[in-house]
Protein backbone atom coordinates (compact mmCIF):
# COMPACT_ATOMS: atom_id res chain seq x y z
CA UNK A 1 0.00 0.00 0.00
CA UNK A 2 1.84 3.19 -1.08
CA UNK A 3 2.42 6.65 1.39
CA UNK A 4 -0.80 9.29 1.02
CA UNK A 5 0.29 11.98 -1.00
CA UNK A 6 0.06 14.50 1.47
CA UNK A 7 2.03 12.41 4.22
CA UNK A 8 4.73 11.99 1.79
CA UNK A 9 4.66 15.39 1.34
CA UNK A 10 5.61 16.16 4.67
CA UNK A 11 8.20 13.55 5.32
CA UNK A 12 10.93 15.17 6.49
CA UNK A 13 14.44 15.40 4.05
CA UNK A 14 15.86 12.17 6.11
CA UNK A 15 12.93 10.21 6.01
CA UNK A 16 12.62 10.14 2.21
CA UNK A 17 16.25 10.15 1.55
CA UNK A 18 15.76 6.29 3.56
CA UNK A 19 13.04 5.66 1.56
CA UNK A 20 14.23 6.43 -1.30
CA UNK A 21 17.35 4.53 -0.75
CA UNK A 22 15.37 1.42 0.05
CA UNK A 23 13.80 1.74 -2.94
CA UNK A 24 10.41 1.64 -1.34
CA UNK A 25 9.43 5.26 -2.83
CA UNK A 26 10.67 6.66 -6.08
CA UNK A 27 11.81 10.06 -6.74
CA UNK A 28 9.37 9.88 -9.53
CA UNK A 29 6.42 9.50 -6.50
CA UNK A 30 7.77 11.75 -4.44
CA UNK A 31 8.27 14.58 -7.03
CA UNK A 32 4.47 14.17 -8.65
CA UNK A 33 3.33 13.98 -5.28
CA UNK A 34 4.65 17.73 -4.40
CA UNK A 35 4.82 18.99 -7.66
CA UNK A 36 0.47 18.25 -7.75
CA UNK A 37 0.72 19.94 -4.33
CA UNK A 38 2.63 22.84 -5.85
CA UNK A 39 -0.35 23.53 -8.19
CA UNK A 40 -3.08 22.90 -6.37
CA UNK A 41 -1.47 25.58 -3.03
CA UNK A 42 0.82 28.14 -5.51
CA UNK A 43 -2.31 30.23 -6.89
CA UNK A 44 -2.87 30.47 -3.21
CA UNK A 45 0.66 31.01 -1.47
CA UNK A 46 2.65 32.41 -4.34
CA UNK A 47 5.84 30.88 -3.06
CA UNK A 48 6.92 29.74 -6.31
CA UNK A 49 8.11 32.18 -9.27
CA UNK A 50 8.83 30.00 -11.65
CA UNK A 51 8.00 25.74 -11.63
CA UNK A 52 10.07 23.23 -13.52
CA UNK A 53 7.88 20.58 -13.86
CA UNK A 54 9.32 18.81 -16.83
CA UNK A 55 13.07 19.06 -15.77
CA UNK A 56 12.03 18.00 -12.15
CA UNK A 57 10.89 14.58 -13.16
CA UNK A 58 13.19 13.88 -15.97
CA UNK A 59 15.84 14.23 -12.72
CA UNK A 60 13.71 12.08 -10.69
CA UNK A 61 13.45 9.37 -13.54
CA UNK A 62 17.19 9.51 -14.05
CA UNK A 63 18.01 9.46 -9.95
CA UNK A 64 15.32 6.34 -9.35
CA UNK A 65 17.96 4.64 -12.15
CA UNK A 66 21.32 5.34 -10.87
CA UNK A 67 19.63 4.45 -7.19
CA UNK A 68 18.54 1.09 -8.72
CA UNK A 69 21.79 0.26 -10.38
CA UNK A 70 23.45 0.83 -6.93
CA UNK A 71 24.76 4.24 -7.38
CA UNK A 72 23.59 6.21 -4.58
CA UNK A 73 25.25 9.53 -4.48
CA UNK A 74 24.34 10.33 -0.63
CA UNK A 75 20.86 11.58 1.01
CA UNK A 76 19.87 14.08 -1.36
CA UNK A 77 20.34 11.95 -4.15
CA UNK A 78 16.68 12.00 -5.50
CA UNK A 79 14.83 14.55 -3.27
CA UNK A 80 13.20 17.24 -4.54
CA UNK A 81 14.12 20.97 -3.76
CA UNK A 82 13.86 24.09 -4.63
CA UNK A 83 15.81 27.47 -4.44
CA UNK A 84 15.09 31.13 -3.79
CA UNK A 85 14.79 33.16 -7.19
CA UNK A 86 18.03 35.23 -6.44
CA UNK A 87 20.24 31.70 -7.39
CA UNK A 88 21.44 31.86 -11.01
CA UNK A 89 20.20 28.85 -12.20
CA UNK A 90 21.35 27.96 -15.90
CA UNK A 91 18.33 28.54 -18.86
CA UNK A 92 16.03 29.45 -16.17
CA UNK A 93 14.73 32.89 -15.46
CA UNK A 94 16.67 34.33 -12.67
CA UNK A 95 14.35 37.37 -11.53
CA UNK A 96 14.97 38.00 -7.87
CA UNK A 97 11.22 38.91 -8.09
CA UNK A 98 12.06 42.73 -10.14
CA UNK A 99 11.41 43.85 -13.27
CA UNK A 100 14.68 44.79 -13.74
CA UNK A 101 15.79 41.12 -14.47
CA UNK A 102 12.22 39.89 -15.43
CA UNK A 103 13.71 38.51 -18.77
CA UNK A 104 16.94 37.31 -17.54
CA UNK A 105 17.97 33.49 -18.08
CA UNK A 106 22.08 32.85 -16.32
CA UNK A 107 24.32 31.13 -18.82
CA UNK A 108 25.70 28.95 -16.01
CA UNK A 109 24.45 27.69 -12.04
CA UNK A 110 25.12 29.22 -8.55
CA UNK A 111 27.47 27.31 -6.94
CA UNK A 112 25.19 26.14 -4.40
CA UNK A 113 22.25 24.97 -7.77
CA UNK A 114 25.52 22.86 -8.80
CA UNK A 115 26.31 21.41 -5.80
CA UNK A 116 22.06 20.15 -5.32
CA UNK A 117 22.77 18.56 -8.92
CA UNK A 118 26.22 17.06 -7.96
CA UNK A 119 24.65 15.32 -4.75
CA UNK A 120 21.53 14.26 -7.05
CA UNK A 121 19.17 16.43 -5.74
CA UNK A 122 16.51 17.72 -8.27
CA UNK A 123 15.13 21.48 -8.53
CA UNK A 124 11.37 21.20 -8.67
CA UNK A 125 11.72 25.00 -9.35
CA UNK A 126 12.49 28.92 -8.29
CA UNK A 127 11.11 30.77 -4.84
CA UNK A 128 9.62 34.01 -4.53
CA UNK A 129 11.46 36.72 -2.60
CA UNK A 130 11.23 40.37 -1.50
CA UNK A 131 12.40 42.38 -4.50
CA UNK A 132 16.39 41.73 -4.51
CA UNK A 133 16.00 40.25 -0.92
CA UNK A 134 15.43 43.42 0.95
CA UNK A 135 12.02 43.98 2.88
CA UNK A 136 9.48 44.90 -0.23
CA UNK A 137 7.81 43.14 -2.61
CA UNK A 138 7.56 44.50 -6.39
CA UNK A 139 3.89 46.00 -6.51
CA UNK A 140 3.60 43.74 -9.89
CA UNK A 141 4.52 40.96 -7.64
CA UNK A 142 1.96 40.29 -4.22
CA UNK A 143 4.27 38.44 -2.18
CA UNK A 144 4.05 35.07 -0.64
CA UNK A 145 0.71 33.93 1.67
CA UNK A 146 1.92 32.90 5.27
CA UNK A 147 0.64 29.19 5.28
CA UNK A 148 -0.38 29.20 8.69
CA UNK A 149 -3.07 32.59 7.72
CA UNK A 150 -3.08 35.12 5.14
CA UNK A 151 -3.10 37.99 7.63
CA UNK A 152 0.80 37.18 9.44
CA UNK A 153 3.74 38.04 7.87
CA UNK A 154 5.17 35.61 5.55
CA UNK A 155 8.99 36.83 7.07
CA UNK A 156 10.58 39.42 4.53
CA UNK A 157 13.00 38.06 1.79
CA UNK A 158 13.16 34.26 1.63
CA UNK A 159 9.86 33.89 2.47
CA UNK A 160 8.76 31.66 -0.81
CA UNK A 161 11.63 29.46 0.76
CA UNK A 162 9.60 29.48 3.94
CA UNK A 163 6.21 29.18 3.12
CA UNK A 164 7.41 26.03 0.29
CA UNK A 165 9.11 24.11 3.47
CA UNK A 166 6.07 24.79 5.77
CA UNK A 167 3.27 23.86 3.13
CA UNK A 168 4.81 20.36 1.91
CA UNK A 169 6.36 22.14 -1.46
CA UNK A 170 9.85 20.67 -1.14
CA UNK A 171 11.84 18.77 1.17
CA UNK A 172 14.46 22.15 1.04
CA UNK A 173 14.57 25.31 0.53
CA UNK A 174 17.79 27.61 -0.15
CA UNK A 175 17.01 31.13 1.35
CA UNK A 176 19.65 34.42 2.11
CA UNK A 177 20.33 35.93 4.84
CA UNK A 178 21.78 40.03 5.32
CA UNK A 179 19.90 40.85 8.25
CA UNK A 180 17.50 38.09 9.57
CA UNK A 181 15.72 36.53 6.56
CA UNK A 182 16.53 33.17 6.36
CA UNK A 183 15.35 33.51 10.86
CA UNK A 184 12.43 35.50 10.07
CA UNK A 185 10.75 33.63 7.54
CA UNK A 186 11.52 30.44 9.62
CA UNK A 187 9.67 31.72 12.56
CA UNK A 188 7.33 33.36 10.54
CA UNK A 189 6.69 29.93 9.08
CA UNK A 190 7.14 27.79 11.92
CA UNK A 191 10.41 25.59 10.37
CA UNK A 192 14.15 25.14 10.87
CA UNK A 193 16.37 27.42 9.14
CA UNK A 194 20.72 27.28 9.73
CA UNK A 195 22.74 30.35 8.75
CA UNK A 196 25.78 29.06 8.42
CA UNK A 197 29.07 31.73 9.27
CA UNK A 198 30.07 34.13 6.20
CA UNK A 199 31.71 32.33 3.68
CA UNK A 200 30.69 28.86 4.76
CA UNK A 201 28.26 28.62 1.79
CA UNK A 202 30.01 29.82 -1.32
CA UNK A 203 28.08 32.93 -2.61
CA UNK A 204 28.74 32.63 -6.47
CA UNK A 205 25.84 33.44 -8.83
CA UNK A 206 24.10 34.74 -5.85
CA UNK A 207 23.04 37.63 -6.33
CA UNK A 208 23.94 40.16 -3.52
CA UNK A 209 21.83 42.03 -1.24
CA UNK A 210 25.04 43.89 1.08
CA UNK A 211 28.42 41.13 0.30
CA UNK A 212 29.83 41.70 3.64
CA UNK A 213 26.73 40.71 5.33
CA UNK A 214 25.08 37.60 2.87
CA UNK A 215 24.76 34.38 4.33
CA UNK A 216 22.93 31.36 2.10
CA UNK A 217 21.98 28.42 3.99
CA UNK A 218 19.13 25.78 4.32
CA UNK A 219 15.74 26.13 5.60
CA UNK A 220 13.45 22.60 6.37
CA UNK A 221 11.28 20.76 8.68
CA UNK A 222 14.13 19.26 10.76
CA UNK A 223 17.37 20.25 12.04
CA UNK A 224 18.94 16.51 10.64
CA UNK A 225 17.55 17.52 7.42
CA UNK A 226 19.41 21.47 7.89
CA UNK A 227 22.55 19.41 8.71
CA UNK A 228 22.29 16.68 5.53
CA UNK A 229 21.50 20.07 3.13
CA UNK A 230 24.87 21.99 4.72
CA UNK A 231 27.14 18.80 4.20
CA UNK A 232 25.90 19.51 0.91
CA UNK A 233 26.23 22.77 -0.40
CA UNK A 234 28.95 23.65 2.64
CA UNK A 235 32.68 24.21 1.39
CA UNK A 236 35.39 26.47 -0.58
CA UNK A 237 34.90 27.56 -3.82
CA UNK A 238 37.56 29.05 -6.45
CA UNK A 239 34.74 30.69 -7.66
CA UNK A 240 34.46 32.64 -4.91
CA UNK A 241 36.97 34.52 -3.32
CA UNK A 242 35.52 34.86 0.42
CA UNK A 243 34.61 31.51 1.11
CA UNK A 244 36.13 29.76 4.00
CA UNK A 245 39.43 27.76 3.64
CA UNK A 246 39.83 24.42 5.65
CA UNK A 247 37.93 21.23 6.25
CA UNK A 248 34.39 20.96 7.33
CA UNK A 249 33.22 19.45 9.89
CA UNK A 250 30.96 16.14 10.17
CA UNK A 251 27.72 18.09 10.44
CA UNK A 252 25.91 14.25 10.05
CA UNK A 253 27.62 12.99 13.08
CA UNK A 254 26.89 16.22 15.46
CA UNK A 255 23.17 14.87 14.50
CA UNK A 256 23.45 11.93 17.40
CA UNK A 257 26.24 13.65 19.48
CA UNK A 258 23.62 14.44 22.12
CA UNK A 259 23.54 17.57 24.81
CA UNK A 260 25.47 16.36 27.39
CA UNK A 261 28.09 18.73 28.67
CA UNK A 262 26.94 21.55 26.13
CA UNK A 263 27.45 25.26 27.65
CA UNK A 264 24.87 27.27 26.71
CA UNK A 265 24.98 30.79 26.67
CA UNK A 266 22.25 32.93 28.37
CA UNK A 267 21.97 36.56 28.81
CA UNK A 268 18.78 37.01 29.82
CA UNK A 269 18.26 40.78 29.65
CA UNK A 270 18.95 40.27 25.90
CA UNK A 271 15.65 37.37 26.00
CA UNK A 272 13.91 39.86 27.65
CA UNK A 273 13.96 42.43 24.67
CA UNK A 274 11.38 39.92 23.28
CA UNK A 275 7.43 39.72 24.35
CA UNK A 276 6.48 38.39 26.84
CA UNK A 277 5.19 34.58 25.23
CA UNK A 278 8.49 34.58 23.35
CA UNK A 279 10.65 35.53 25.91
CA UNK A 280 8.65 32.50 28.46
CA UNK A 281 9.04 30.28 25.38
CA UNK A 282 12.85 30.87 25.15
CA UNK A 283 13.22 30.56 29.14
CA UNK A 284 11.25 26.76 28.89
CA UNK A 285 13.53 25.78 25.75
CA UNK A 286 16.91 26.46 28.05
CA UNK A 287 15.36 24.68 30.67
CA UNK A 288 14.43 22.04 28.06
CA UNK A 289 18.19 21.93 27.60
CA UNK A 290 19.35 22.10 30.86
CA UNK A 291 17.48 19.15 31.63
CA UNK A 292 18.89 16.91 28.85
CA UNK A 293 22.80 17.64 29.81
CA UNK A 294 23.30 21.06 28.63
CA UNK A 295 24.88 23.22 31.20
CA UNK A 296 23.75 26.79 31.30
CA UNK A 297 26.00 29.71 32.04
CA UNK A 298 24.94 33.16 32.05
CA UNK A 299 26.55 35.67 30.15
CA UNK A 300 26.36 39.56 29.03
CA UNK A 301 26.20 40.49 25.40
CA UNK A 302 27.56 43.61 23.90
CA UNK A 303 25.01 46.03 23.34
CA UNK A 304 23.41 45.31 20.01
CA UNK A 305 21.71 48.91 19.51
CA UNK A 306 24.59 50.52 17.83
CA UNK A 307 24.56 47.37 15.48
CA UNK A 308 20.86 48.27 14.17
CA UNK A 309 22.08 52.09 12.97
CA UNK A 310 25.60 50.50 11.58
CA UNK A 311 23.25 47.67 9.83
CA UNK A 312 21.27 49.54 7.84
CA UNK A 313 24.66 52.08 7.00
CA UNK A 314 26.16 48.90 5.70
CA UNK A 315 23.63 47.05 3.93
CA UNK A 316 22.29 49.98 2.41
CA UNK A 317 25.42 51.30 0.72
CA UNK A 318 26.48 47.67 -0.14
CA UNK A 319 22.94 47.53 -2.29
CA UNK A 320 23.69 50.77 -4.03
CA UNK A 321 27.50 49.52 -5.41
CA UNK A 322 25.43 46.49 -6.65
CA UNK A 323 23.16 48.16 -8.41
CA UNK A 324 25.27 50.29 -10.17
CA UNK A 325 24.78 48.97 -12.90
CA UNK A 326 21.34 49.63 -13.06
CA UNK A 327 20.76 52.17 -10.20
CA UNK A 328 19.80 55.07 -11.01
CA UNK A 329 19.59 54.21 -14.59
CA UNK A 330 16.81 52.18 -14.85
CA UNK A 331 15.09 53.59 -11.56
CA UNK A 332 11.57 53.05 -12.92
CA UNK A 333 12.06 49.43 -12.76
CA UNK A 334 12.31 49.12 -9.23
CA UNK A 335 9.60 48.83 -6.60
CA UNK A 336 9.23 52.19 -4.34
CA UNK A 337 10.35 50.29 -1.49
CA UNK A 338 13.45 48.72 -2.94
CA UNK A 339 13.88 52.14 -5.13
CA UNK A 340 14.10 53.68 -1.77
CA UNK A 341 16.88 52.01 -0.29
CA UNK A 342 18.85 52.34 -2.99
CA UNK A 343 18.36 55.97 -2.64
CA UNK A 344 19.66 55.92 0.86
CA UNK A 345 22.90 53.73 -0.25
CA UNK A 346 23.89 56.11 -2.58
CA UNK A 347 23.63 59.03 0.19
CA UNK A 348 25.95 57.79 2.19
CA UNK A 349 29.26 59.25 2.85
CA UNK A 350 32.57 57.34 3.43
CA UNK A 351 32.97 58.78 6.57
CA UNK A 352 29.36 57.25 7.40
CA UNK A 353 30.58 53.39 5.90
CA UNK A 354 33.59 53.61 8.23
CA UNK A 355 32.29 54.25 11.05
CA UNK A 356 29.26 51.97 10.92
CA UNK A 357 32.04 49.25 9.61
CA UNK A 358 34.05 50.10 13.44
CA UNK A 359 30.93 50.04 15.25
CA UNK A 360 30.62 45.91 13.45
CA UNK A 361 34.13 45.36 14.44
CA UNK A 362 33.81 46.25 17.95
CA UNK A 363 30.63 44.19 18.12
CA UNK A 364 31.93 41.08 16.62
CA UNK A 365 34.98 40.93 18.67
CA UNK A 366 33.77 41.22 21.58
CA UNK A 367 31.20 38.63 20.95
CA UNK A 368 33.41 36.50 19.81
CA UNK A 369 35.02 36.46 23.31
CA UNK A 370 31.97 34.89 24.66
CA UNK A 371 32.72 31.65 22.79
CA UNK A 372 35.78 31.26 25.38
CA UNK A 373 33.37 29.90 27.87
CA UNK A 374 30.31 28.75 26.29
CA UNK A 375 29.52 26.54 22.88
CA UNK A 376 26.14 28.28 21.48
CA UNK A 377 24.03 31.60 22.85
CA UNK A 378 20.39 30.59 23.55
CA UNK A 379 17.51 33.70 22.44
CA UNK A 380 15.12 34.49 20.03
CA UNK A 381 14.62 34.62 16.68
CA UNK A 382 11.78 37.07 16.20
CA UNK A 383 10.81 39.31 19.15
CA UNK A 384 7.18 37.73 18.48
CA UNK A 385 5.73 34.64 17.47
CA UNK A 386 3.48 36.17 14.71
CA UNK A 387 3.68 39.67 13.11
CA UNK A 388 0.55 41.01 10.64
CA UNK A 389 1.25 41.36 7.03
CA UNK A 390 1.50 44.73 6.78
CA UNK A 391 4.69 44.86 9.89
CA UNK A 392 6.94 45.89 7.42
CA UNK A 393 7.86 50.47 7.04
CA UNK A 394 6.54 51.35 3.10
CA UNK A 395 10.04 52.24 2.26
CA UNK A 396 13.28 53.32 3.70
CA UNK A 397 12.79 56.76 4.95
CA UNK A 398 9.36 56.15 6.88
CA UNK A 399 10.98 56.10 9.79
CA UNK A 400 14.65 57.73 11.33
CA UNK A 401 14.99 54.29 13.58
CA UNK A 402 16.50 51.31 13.31
CA UNK A 403 13.91 48.81 12.98
CA UNK A 404 13.86 46.48 16.23
CA UNK A 405 12.81 43.84 14.36
CA UNK A 406 16.68 43.56 13.50
CA UNK A 407 17.53 43.52 17.24
CA UNK A 408 18.18 39.48 18.05
CA UNK A 409 19.03 39.07 14.12
CA UNK A 410 21.22 41.55 12.29
CA UNK A 411 23.92 41.94 14.85
CA UNK A 412 25.38 37.93 13.77
CA UNK A 413 25.30 39.01 10.28
CA UNK A 414 27.47 42.02 11.29
CA UNK A 415 29.70 39.53 13.61
CA UNK A 416 29.30 36.77 10.88
CA UNK A 417 28.59 34.10 13.45
CA UNK A 418 26.50 30.79 12.42
CA UNK A 419 23.13 30.49 13.63
CA UNK A 420 20.14 27.96 13.89
CA UNK A 421 16.46 28.63 13.88
CA UNK A 422 14.02 26.21 15.27
CA UNK A 423 10.21 25.96 16.83
CA UNK A 424 10.97 26.48 20.15
CA UNK A 425 6.96 26.69 21.63
CA UNK A 426 3.47 25.66 20.84
CA UNK A 427 1.79 26.98 17.78
CA UNK A 428 -1.47 28.10 19.94
CA UNK A 429 -3.15 28.75 16.33
CA UNK A 430 -0.39 30.39 14.71
CA UNK A 431 3.52 29.30 13.84
CA UNK A 432 5.55 28.86 17.44
CA UNK A 433 7.96 30.95 19.05
CA UNK A 434 11.11 30.27 17.65
CA UNK A 435 14.47 29.82 19.45
CA UNK A 436 17.43 30.83 18.05
CA UNK A 437 21.04 29.32 18.75
CA UNK A 438 24.08 31.14 17.71
CA UNK A 439 27.10 29.60 17.21
CA UNK A 440 31.15 30.43 17.50
CA UNK A 441 32.93 31.17 13.81
CA UNK A 442 32.67 27.65 12.12
CA UNK A 443 30.45 26.44 14.88
CA UNK A 444 27.67 24.72 12.83
CA UNK A 445 28.17 21.19 14.37
CA UNK A 446 27.90 22.63 17.67
CA UNK A 447 24.23 24.42 16.51
CA UNK A 448 23.19 21.13 14.63
CA UNK A 449 24.23 19.13 18.02
CA UNK A 450 22.33 21.41 20.50
CA UNK A 451 19.24 21.64 18.55
CA UNK A 452 19.25 17.98 17.08
CA UNK A 453 19.24 16.64 21.19
CA UNK A 454 16.77 19.87 21.17
CA UNK A 455 14.48 18.46 18.72
CA UNK A 456 14.54 15.11 19.88
CA UNK A 457 13.63 15.97 23.88
CA UNK A 458 10.43 18.24 22.06
CA UNK A 459 7.73 18.13 19.61
CA UNK A 460 7.51 21.47 18.55
CA UNK A 461 8.68 21.11 15.09
CA UNK A 462 6.05 18.48 14.18
CA UNK A 463 3.91 21.22 14.24
CA UNK A 464 2.10 21.95 11.14
CA UNK A 465 0.38 24.77 9.32
CA UNK A 466 -3.43 24.40 8.52
CA UNK A 467 -2.25 24.68 4.63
Amino acid sequence: MGIPATTLCFLSLSELSALLRQREVTSIEATRAVLDRIHELNPTLRAYLTILDDSALRQAESADKEIAAGKWRGPLHGVPVAVKDLCWTKGVPTTCASKVLRDWRPESNATVVDRFEAAGALLLGKLHLTEFAMAWYHPELPGPQNPWSPTLWPGASSSGSGAAAAAGLCYAAIGTDTGGSIRFPSAANGIVGLKPTWGRVSRHGVFPLGESLDHIGPMTRSVADAALVLSVIAGRDELDDTSLHGPLDNYTAAIDAGANGLRVGVDEQYIARASNDVATAITNAIRDLERIGARIIKVKLPDVHPCLSAWTTLCAAEAAAGHAATYPSRASDYGPGFRSFLELGSSIRGQDYANAHMVRERFANRLQQLFDQIDVIACPSMASATLPNDAMPPDATSSKEPNPLLAFTAPFNMSRNPTLSMPGGPANGGPPPSLQLVGALRGEAELIRTGMAYERATQWHTQRPPA
